[in-house]
């Protein structure tokens, strides 16, 4: 990273890009028109607000639940110029209209973020410990057992992020996640923010989300392994409550990642720079225009 530019990171949205720089998210999306709008929203991070969030681990997973709302905002926030017409509310939202009448979107979000929670829940851990359950009455190692369990998360991991990436509206998600990684790049390097500069650029980050989860699982495994295997309750209960340590120790390394160039960190690096080659496609200049619009509004440069 050039000398004096600050970590900036990012999130592909429907036909945009959000862009978090040091106290301001911008989110540009290129409406159906050809225009490209820019929301900008000036944050102070928690990690900010109190000096207790900020300690090493503890702001790991202050960062996720942070990270994860403004994720759905931003989400939400591009997916509104793409409604078709006027439609009218579900018999839901305008249930929650009633009850919560002006609060009823933050509640319907935090809904969401619960009902996202629950569903990783069941796909990512339930369902990898019943599997490895299976191999209880052959192995009793569960060290090894761990193993097992870490390696069927992985592989349904993968299947889920190739199989949704076969969808074409995903797929353009994943071209603007490219987007977002080459713009990056290129104001990382001190070179001037242009799209065609930021087509040279590699599409891969070690700061990407991708990473991140993929280094979760790795970590999973080695702190599951000290709780043992017993019964499928309490191996569920280790799972949730060890989930802001893994996420916490998760963040430290990636944090040292996107900063180090050793050959340790090249190492610990490539699996999820592979794994972004199903979560990034090659970007056009046009989607490289709004990731840099976006990165200009949250660096204070437009």
């Amino acid at each position: 990273m050039s000398k004096g530019k600050n970590m900036v990171g990012g999130q592909a949205v429907i036909e945009g890009v959000m862009m978090r720089g040091k106290d301001c998210i911008a989110t540009s999306v290129r409406k159906s028109d050809g225009e490209i709008v820019t929301d900008k929203k000036y944050v102070i991070p928690f990690t900010k607000r109190n000096k207790i969030l900020s300690i090493p681990i503890i702001r790991g997973f202050v960062v996720l639940i942070e990270s994860m709302v403004i994720g759905i905002q931003t989400l939400n926030y591009s997916a509104s110029f793409f409604e078709e017409g006027e439609s009218q509310p579900s018999k839901f939202e305008g249930f929650m209209q009633k009850l919560f009448k002006g609060k009823a979107e933050d509640v319907i979000m935090i809904f969401s973020i619960i009902v996202s929670f629950i569903f990783a829940m069941g796909l990512f851990l339930a369902l990898p410990t019943m599997g490895a359950n299976f191999f209880r009455k052959s192995i009793n190692s569960s060290i090894t057992l761990n193993i097992i369990e870490g390696a069927i998360r992985v592989i349904i991991f993968i299947l889920y992020i190739y199989l949704i990436g076969k969808m074409d509206d995903i797929n353009r998600v994943y071209q603007y996640h490219g987007a977002e990684h080459k713009s990056i790049f290129c104001y990382e390097s001190g070179m001037e923010l242009t799209p065609e500069n930021a087509q040279k650029f590699s599409r891969f980050h070690p700061r990407c989300g991708t990473n991140f989860l993929f280094l979760v699982m790795i970590v999973s495994i080695l702190i599951f392994s000290l709780t043992g295997w017993n019964s499928i309750l309490e191996r569920m209960l280790y799972r949730i409550i060890l989930l802001p340590v893994i996420s916490g120790i998760t963040y430290e390394i990636i944090r040292w990642l996107g900063r180090s160039s050793n050959k340790l960190s090249k190492i610990l690096a490539y699996p999820g720079l592979q794994l972004q080659r199903l979560t990034t496609r090659e970007p056009d200049l046009e989607q490289l225009e709004v990731a840099i619009t976006a990165l200009k509004a949250a660096e204070g440069e437009e």
